[in-house]
């Protein structure tokens, strides 16, 4: 089970624990915004996917990068209606079926398919 715990204090920033690590969530800039968290979250498990597919595969990769932008819709409710991935290999060429088995391979990361299954969300009071 993933559990992530935020403590708030009415002026600091969130702190967010998870396992053994704290983070600062903020929209004060005093920390990463829950925005900016998520499309982070999203960024690095295609990042864990793309290790992930280069080692298995054999490919020779050094760093990479990947960037995850979004904006907030115009209209209500206040989302993002879409979210765009970009890759940067630093210089690996894939050809096209490579690039393809990539990209279906990404595809597993658990957090681009909760995004994609809009999961239910309970919030209670306790």
């Amino acid at each position: 089970m993933y559990r992530v715990k935020i403590i708030a204090k009415i002026d600091s920033p969130f702190k967010a624990i998870a396992k053994d690590y704290e983070f600062s969530i903020d929209t004060k800039g005093r920390g990463v915004t829950p925005p900016d968290a998520l499309l982070a979250s999203l960024a690095s498990c295609v990042g864990v996917y793309i290790r992930t597919y280069v080692e298995g595969a054999k490919i020779t990769l050094n760093d990479f990068t990947v960037t995850a932008e979004a904006e907030f819709s115009k209209e209500p409710p206040l989302c993002f209606r879409e979210i765009r991935v970009a890759l940067d290999l630093k210089g690996v060429l894939l050809d096209e079926r490579r690039k393809q088995a990539l990209l279906d391979f990404i595809k597993n990361c658990p957090v681009h398919n909760t995004l994609k299954a809009t999961p239910r969300i309970d919030v209670s009071i306790t």
